[in-house]
């Protein structure tokens, strides 16, 4: 097992599966992840943040996905950092970061 670039997190997802066709046939499929965190302010209240992360997959994982996952199903998910740039439709250069996803738990219930 290797400790280099891994993310696990476990949270819900912020909308549908969308699911993108290559000329080959092969898949990929994409989605949002909220995770959630709590702190406490200096007021003394207690505070959630919520982060958004871009996930992506390939191969049989997309299956699961596109059958399993619907918008708010909380999952976990074990996989990579990937970073890749685009051209927007003005034309600027545009960075994302997404997690590859290697394993994925669906959880809570049905």
């Amino acid at each position: 097992m290797s400790l280099r670039n891994k993310v696990s997190l476990i949270g819900h997802t912020g909308k549908e599966v969308e699911i993108y066709t290559f000329e080959n046939g092969n898949r990929k499929a994409t989605v949002t992840l909220a995770t959630n965190d709590f702190y406490i302010n200096a007021a003394g209240e207690k505070v959630e943040e919520t982060q958004w992360h871009n996930l992506v997959a390939f191969g049989k994982t997309v299956d699961i996905m596109e059958k399993y996952i619907t918008k708010g199903k909380e999952i976990a998910v074990e996989g990579k950092l990937t970073y890749r740039s685009y051209d927007d439709k003005e034309g600027v250069k545009r960075m994302l970061t997404e997690i590859r996803i290697e394993e994925l738990i669906l959880l809570g219930s049905k």
